[in-house]
C-alpha cells in the first residue's frame, strides 16, 4: 500500500470514528493524528501529543481498532507513537491560527485563506501553469481527437485511455493539453497531479547517485538509496502523471529501466498516465520494447499543424486573452503567413503589439505588415531552396538527394540537407521524409546519430555545416 492509499484509508477510518467517539475526543486526540504507513496488516499512526498516545490506547483502543477493521478487514490493527517533528509542525500551525484570531480574523476567513494557500501549494507541487486550461485551447480539425481524449482523461482518469500518448511537432499544443488535464484535476477532484518533462525527470534521477572513491584509486557512481526512495515516492505516490517530451529518454538505458518501474507502479495501482512526444512510440530510437508496447496499449493520438481557419481563431483568442483590441485583418494576415505552429502565431502577434506600442497607433493591417516585414523575409527559405543550395555546394542535384544513391558524396550531402531542414526550417521528421522521399526513421537517424554526432567530433565537418548555413542566409 503506497502513502496515498494509506492516507485514503485513514480518511475513511476517521469517518467511521466521527460517530464512534465523543466529539471532543475526536477533535482533540484523533484529528491531529497522521497515518504514515501500513505494514504487517497494521496501520501506523503518529501523534504530535505525547498524552494522546496513552489516552487513545487506554480508553479508545477498541473503537479505533473496530473502525480500522471495518475499513480494511477484521484482522487489521494499528500502532500509535509520539513523533517530535510532527509535534513541532502541529504547535507552529496552532500558533499561526492563534495569531490570526488575535489580529481580528474569524475562523471562516482563516479557513478560506488556508484553502487558497493549499491550492497554491498543490499547483506548485503539481508543477502546473494554470494559464494553460481547456477553456483557452482553440480546437480545430488538427487537434479535435487529442482534445477530446484529453478531456475524457481529465474527467474520468484511469477509466478509458490509460496511458494517453499525444504526439506531434513542437508548438502545436501538446504541453497545453497535458497542463489542462492537470488544471482540471486540480480544481475538480482531490487527485494528486504532477507534470514533468523527461529532461527534468532525468536530472532528478541523476542526483540520486554520488561519486565514491574506491581503494584502487578509481571512482564509481553509487546509488544513494535514501535519495532514490524519495525520488520514486515523488513520482509513484500520485494519481495522474503528466510526462512531457518523453522522446528524450532515448538511449538512456538506466533511466528507461527506472521509468518502466514508475510506469508499472502507477498503472498497476490504476493511476492515470499521460505522455507527450514529438513522434510516435515506434519512431523513438532505441526505446525499450517494454515501454513502447505499454505506451501503445492505451490511446495514441496526434496533433498536426492547424489549418487557416484554426490559425485565425488561435490568434484572435490570444488577442482576447491579452485584452488587446485589433481588427480581423491583422489576424487574417498572421494566419496566412505563419503556418507551422501555435507558438509562431503568438510570437508574430506579440511582435505586432510591441511595434504598435513603440511607434504608436492602433493595431491594424498596416502596423502588422510593417512589424512582420523583416520576419517574413527570414521565412522565405523553403525546403526547395535549401535542397538546391546544399546540392549546389556538393555539386550534385536535388534529384540525387531524393534518390537512393549511396555513394559517399551524395550520402553526405543528403544527410546534411536533412539535418539543416530540421535545424534551420524546424520541419518535423515526417515532413522532411516526405520531401526527400525517405522514411522518417531514416531522417531521425541521419539528423541525430550521424550528423549530430559527427559535428561534435569532426571539426572539418562542422566547418562545412557552418559554411552551408551562411549560404542559406544569402
Amino acid at each position: 500500500m503506497d502513502i496515498v492509499q494509506v492516507k485514503e484509508v485513514w480518511a475513511k477510518v476517521k469517518q467511521e470514528l466521527i460517530s464512534a467517539v465523543p466529539e471532543h475526543v475526536f477533535n482533540t486526540w484523533i484529528t491531529p493524528l497522521e497515518a504514515v504507513d501500513f505494514e504487517h496488516n497494521t496501520l501506523v499512526l503518529l501523534s504530535p501529543q505525547q498524552m494522546s498516545v496513552n489516552i487513545l490506547k487506554t480508553f479508545w483502543f477498541e473503537a479505533i481498532k473496530n473502525a480500522i477493521s471495518d475499513v480494511i478487514g477484521e484482522s487489521a490493527s494499528f500502532s500509535i507513537n509520539y513523533d517530535a517533528e510532527l509535534a513541532k509542525k502541529y504547535i507552529s500551525e496552532k500558533k499561526k491560527g492563534a495569531s490570526k484570531l488575535l489580529a481580528g480574523q474569524n475562523i471562516e476567513d482563516i479557513s478560506q485563506e488556508e484553502n487558497k494557500k493549499s491550492l497554491a501549494q498543490m499547483q506548485s507541487d503539481a508543477n502546473l501553469n494554470l494559464n494553460l486550461k481547456f477553456d483557452n485551447f482553440v480546437v480545430g480539425d488538427n487537434s479535435k481527437l487529442a482534445y477530446s481524449a484529453a478531456m475524457s482523461v481529465a474527467k474520468n482518469p484511469s477509466q478509458r485511455f490509460n496511458p494517453l500518448f499525444i504526439y506531434g511537432s513542437s508548438g502545436l499544443g501538446k504541453t497545453h493539453l497535458l497542463q489542462a488535464i492537470g488544471h482540471y484535476a486540480l480544481f475538480n477532484t482531490k487527485l494528486k497531479v504532477r507534470y514533468v518533462r523527461m529532461e527534468e525527470y532525468f536530472k532528478e534521477w541523476i542526483k540520486c547517485f554520488q561519486l565514491n572513491e574506491l581503494p584502487n584509486g578509481k571512482r564509481r557512481n553509487d546509488c544513494n538509496n535514501a535519495q532514490m526512495r524519495k525520488f520514486r515516492q515523488k513520482f509513484q505516490n500520485i494519481d495522474i502523471l503528466l510526462m512531457d517530451d518523453i522522446q528524450f529518454i532515448e538511449s538512456r538505458a538506466k533511466t528507461m529501466e527506472d521509468f518502466f518501474s514508475t510506469f508499472e507502479a502507477l498503472y498497476t495501482n490504476n493511476k492515470q498516465i499521460v505522455i507527450a512526444s514529438d513522434r510516435q512510440p515506434k519512431d523513438i530510437p532505441n526505446l525499450d520494447k517494454r515501454l513502447r508496447t505499454r505506451f501503445e496499449m492505451g490511446l495514441v493520438v496526434d496533433i498536426v499543424s492547424p489549418d487557416y481557419d484554426t490559425r485565425f481563431e488561435i490568434v484572435k483568442a490570444y488577442a482576447n486573452e491579452l485584452n488587446v483590441k485589433s481588427e480581423d485583418a491583422v489576424f487574417e494576415y498572421i494566419a496566412q503567413n505563419f503556418t507551422d505552429n501555435v507558438r509562431e502565431l503568438k510570437g508574430a502577434f506579440n511582435k505586432v503589439c510591441a511595434y504598435a506600442e513603440v511607434f504608436g497607433g492602433d493595431i491594424n493591417i498596416e502596423i502588422a505588415q510593417k512589424a512582420l516585414k523583416l520576419e517574413l523575409k527570414k521565412r522565405e527559405l523553403t525546403p526547395e531552396i535549401l535542397a538546391e543550395k546544399v546540392a549546389k555546394y556538393f555539386d550534385v542535384t536535388v534529384d540525387d538527394l531524393k534518390s537512393n544513391a549511396r555513394n559517399q558524396k551524395v550520402a553526405k550531402a543528403r544527410q546534411i540537407a536533412l539535418y539543416l531542414c530540421r535545424e534551420t526550417l524546424k520541419m518535423s521528421y515526417e515532413s522532411i521524409g516526405e520531401f526527400f522521399n525517405k522514411k522518417h526513421t531514416t531522417v531521425i537517424y541521419s539528423c541525430r546519430d550521424v550528423v549530430g554526432e559527427k559535428i561534435k567530433s569532426d571539426t572539418d565537418f562542422k566547418h562545412t555545416i557552418d559554411e552551408i548555413t551562411l549560404l542559406l542566409k544569402d
